[in-house]
């Protein structure tokens, strides 16, 4: 049987009637952008993350973008970004016209190491962006501290975690502002891409929501050079319906994740650790082992979906290489390279049946005790 790594069309057919219906509501209101979908959505999302405020987003990456324009945060500033991330973190720094600066992960749980930020940190630094990496979020605790001590701004990158908690708070909440995805493949997916900023800092929200919307409050009247950038009503219509759905589908993305470990806990993969103090969601479930790429072949042959988040690091990425950073290489941050070399994702997700968890932990099983693996 095959296994794709993530159906998408089975969130649909769940929710059919549902989603059918909001979608005759939207169409039939005849507005489209600014409304009272996405005010009703903001609204909810933003109790969800149990936070003061949301501002609906054309996507992650704007939403990261715009947290930092909305602090002022351009050429000339540093802000501290994971090394190992998906690029869209450091491209948001980037467009913004400030510097990334890489950290390295902690090698248990793959998140920002809090260890060696301090470091990293100079006169230049005006921020630090973590990132919950696959859904369970880093240690911000001592990223707060750090951030308290040096007078920086902590914004969570928190495309990956939508409903995860760490030490009971929920992500949206555990820094100055947070960036969520909506794309369709998130815990919390739109049917197109989708975004949105989470903070309790009133300032932050006001800016947002001006510099989404041209730089104007009031149409034609433009107070800054803004951008075009928000979520419309339609995929916000579609969100408010599955939010209703997030915190029991990311418990059957649990029962799933602890099938895993407790099935596979005997192999010579690496998986997840998981410390006390969080509680993820699951949005990948990632092994590692030290001949990946000829496992995820072998895997490939029996018709079990992997992917691999991610093969190639941002700071060894063309868009980095050729620039300003070019004095970064390959053995510069030898950690985030050598997960890149390992990692391997394997099937998860809401809609993701006993009998395909099944199959895909057998065929680990059977595939891992061949001589050549």
């Amino acid at each position: 049987m095959i296994v794709p790594f993530l159906d998408l069309k089975a969130a649909y057919l769940e929710l059919q009637q549902e989603l059918d219906a909001v979608y005759q509501r939207v169409m039939n209101s005849g507005w489209y952008i600014l409304g009272k979908e996405i005010e009703a959505f903001e609204q909810e999302f933003a109790a969800y993350c149990e936070a003061q405020y949301c501002i609906g987003v054309g996507n992650g990456l704007d939403a990261l973008h715009l947290i930092l324009r909305s602090l002022g945060i351009g050429p000339g500033d540093e802000v501290i970004v994971p090394a190992n991330t998906y690029i869209a973190t450091w491209l948001a720094v980037s467009y913004a016209g400030a510097t990334p600066v890489p950290v390295e992960p902690d090698e248990m749980t793959y998140n920002i190491n809090p260890d060696l930020i301090e470091v990293a940190i100079t006169e230049r630094t005006k921020a630090i962006l973590p990132v919950h990496l696959y859904g369970q979020p880093a240690d911000m605790d001592p990223i707060n501290d750090l951030a308290h001590h040096y007078g920086l701004k902590v914004i969570e990158d928190a495309a990956q975690a939508h409903g995860a908690r760490y030490k009971g708070r929920r992500t949206g909440g555990l820094g100055d502002a947070a960036g969520f995805s909506f794309y369709p493949g998130k815990n919390l997916g739109a049917f197109g891409d989708g975004g949105a900023v989470v903070t309790n800092d009133p300032y932050i929200a006001d800016q947002v929501r001006v510099l989404r919307n041209y730089g104007s409050r009031v149409k034609y009247y433009n107070e800054v050079q803004g951008f075009n950038s928000r979520l419309d009503e339609l995929q916000a219509a579609f969100l408010r319906v599955k939010l209703t759905k997030l915190d029991e589908w990311n418990e059957r993305r649990k029962l799933a994740a602890q099938y895993y470990l407790d099935r596979l806990s005997q192999t010579d993969l690496k998986l997840p650790y998981v410390p006390e103090w969080v509680t993820p969601v699951w949005h990948l479930f990632v092994v590692s082992h030290p001949q990946r790429d000829k496992l995820k072949n072998y895997l490939d042959k029996f018709g079990l979906g992997t992917l691999i988040h991610y093969p190639i690091p941002p700071h060894l990425s063309d868009a980095y290489t050729g620039g300003l950073e070019s004095n970064w290489k390959t053995n510069i941050y030898p950690i985030t390279e050598a997960i890149s070399n390992q990692i391997l994702s394997i099937p998860i997700g809401p809609h993701l049946e006993q009998t395909k968890t099944t199959i895909v932990v057998e065929t680990l099983l059977k595939v891992l005790k061949d001589d050549t693996i």
